[in-house]
C-alpha cells in the first residue's frame, strides 16, 4: 500500500496532468496506484505516469484520420478468418453457445433474440459456496411444466378420464413433490372435474361434462403445458463450479425475472441478449455488452483487435439511445446522404424515393464523394489551401 507522504506526492503529480490527458484516465491511474497491494515509491510513481503519458500520446490519432474505415478494416479482415462453430458445454446435453462468425453477425445485426440465449448467474456470499443452496436457486429459476415431470399419460374413453403417471426421478431432479403437481392441476379452469390418486405417482383427472374425445385431448395439452414453477424463457439451469464458487448457467434468458430471485448477485448477472440488457439496465449497459461480446468472440478465435475499434462500433450502434443494427434498417439506413444509402443496398428504390421527395445531396461523406470522383473530406482532403499573392 502507498504511504501518506507518497500519496501526497502522487496527488501533486496527477494535478499537473490536468489538461494533458482526460480526467477519466487520471482517475483510473489514481485508483490503480492507490489500490496496488505492494508499496510504490516516488520513483515508480514517476515511471508509471511517464509510461501513461507515452501510451496516451501513441494512442492519439491525427485530425482527418479515417477512424471509421480503420475500425471496419480492423474487425472485417480478421473476421474473414473466423471459424463457423458452436461450443458445446462438456457434460451437458443439448446446451450449446454460438461462437465465431455467426455470433459476430448476430451482434452487429442487433438480433432481437440470440440463436442461443444464455445467462451466467452469480450468487451472493450466503449461497455461492454451498452446492445444495445453488441447486435450490437453479430449481427456482428453471421453467418447469407438468410435462417435464410426467413419465406417460393415457386416456380412459369409458370414464372420460386422463391418467397421468409421474416420473419419480424427474420429480426428484426438479425438486417437486407429487402434491404440488396435483395442486397446480386443481387451479386450472377445465370445467367440472375430479382428481383421484390411485398411488403416489399417479393422478387421475375425471371430467364430468366432457362430451368429445377432442375436448379430452385439448384438456391433456393444457395440463401438460401448465407451469409448476420457474421463470419464463429459461429452459434449463445448470450449476457449475468456477474457482471457489458455484454459478448457474441457463439455457434461455430472462434478465428481469432473475433479478427478483433471492440469493442472486444482481451486480454480476451476465446475459448475451442485447435487447434485454437495453430494456432492463439501459443503453449504456447495452453499449458495454456489445463491446464485451464482440471482444469475447474475437479473443475466443485468437484474433487481436484493438478494443477502441470495437468501442467505435458499439458507440455507433447505440448513439441514438437505442440499439440499432449496422445495416439498411439501422445505422446505414439513417444516413442523410442519398448516394451513401443507394451505394449500400436497394439502389434504385433509394434513388427513386429521393427524386420523388426532392432530396438534396450535400456531398459531406466519403461514399458520395467517391461516387462522383471528388476528393473525400478526410486526411489531406480536409484541408483547403488558399494562396494570397504578395504585392511587390
Amino acid at each position: 500500500m502507498i504511504n501518506e507522504e507518497d500519496k501526497k506526492y502522487l496527488e501533486e503529480k496527477l494535478s499537473s496532468l490536468s489538461g494533458k490527458i482526460p480526467g477519466s484516465v487520471i482517475q483510473k491511474l489514481r485508483d490503480a496506484i492507490i489500490s496496488y497491494p505492494a508499496n510504490i515509491t516516488k520513483e515508480e510513481i514517476d515511471k508509471i505516469i511517464n509510461l501513461t503519458l507515452k501510451d496516451y500520446d501513441v494512442s492519439l490519432i491525427n485530425p482527418g484520420e479515417a477512424a471509421g474505415v480503420v475500425a471496419a478494416q480492423s474487425i472485417g479482415e480478421p473476421g474473414t478468418q473466423m471459424t463457423l462453430r458452436t461450443f458445446h458445454f462438456a457434460g451437458v446435453r443439448e446446451l450449446n453457445v454460438t461462437l465465431g462468425l455467426p455470433r459476430l453477425i448476430e451482434i452487429v445485426d442487433a438480433r432481437k433474440v440470440p440463436s442461443t440465449p444464455m445467462m451466467t448467474i452469480y450468487l451472493t456470499d450466503e449461497y455461492k459456496t454451498d452446492r445444495e443452496k445453488a441447486i435450490s436457486i437453479a430449481r427456482k429459476i428453471e421453467y418447469t411444466k407438468i410435462e417435464n415431470v410426467v413419465d406417460s399419460t393415457s386416456i380412459d374413453m369409458a370414464s372420460m378420464a386422463l391418467i397421468i403417471h409421474l416420473d419419480e426421478k424427474m420429480l426428484k431432479d426438479k425438486g417437486i413433490e407429487p402434491d404440488e403437481v396435483e395442486k397446480v392441476i386443481r387451479k386450472l379452469k377445465l370445467g367440472d372435474f375430479t382428481i383421484d390418486r390411485p398411488d403416489e405417482l399417479t393422478i387421475t383427472v375425471t371430467f364430468q361434462n366432457m362430451d368429445s374425445i377432442t375436448g379430452l385431448f385439448k384438456a391433456r395439452e393444457k395440463i401438460l403445458n401448465t407451469k409448476i414453477k420457474g421463470i419464463k424463457g429459461i429452459k434449463r439451469a445448470i450449476v457449475q463450479k468456477r474457482g471457489d464458487e458455484y454459478v448457474i448457467i441457463t439455457d434461455g434468458s430472462n434478465l428481469e425475472g432473475v433479478l427478483g430471485i433471492k440469493g442472486v448477485d444482481v451486480s454480476r448477472i451476465e446475459t448475451n441478449n442485447l435487447h434485454e440488457v437495453e430494456n432492463v439496465l439501459g443503453i449504456e449497459a447495452a453499449r458495454e455488452l456489445i463491446t464485451r461480446e464482440i471482444k469475447k468472440v474475437l479473443d475466443d478465435q485468437g484474433l487481436d483487435v484493438d478494443i477502441r475499434h470495437v468501442e467505435l462500433v458499439a458507440d455507433i450502434m447505440t448513439r441514438t439511445g437505442e440499439v440499432r443494427q449496422i445495416g439498411r434498417h439501422g445505422v446505414t439506413g439513417e444516413k442523410t446522404s442519398v448516394f451513401a444509402k443507394a451505394a449500400f443496398e436497394v439502389t434504385v428504390k433509394h434513388l427513386l424515393d429521393a427524386a420523388a421527395r426532392g432530396d438534396v445531396e450535400e456531398f459531406r461523406g466519403v461514399v458520395e464523394n467517391i461516387i462522383i470522383g471528388q476528393p473525400i473530406k478526410l486526411g489531406t482532403g480536409m484541408v483547403e489551401l488558399l494562396m494570397k499573392p504578395g504585392v511587390r
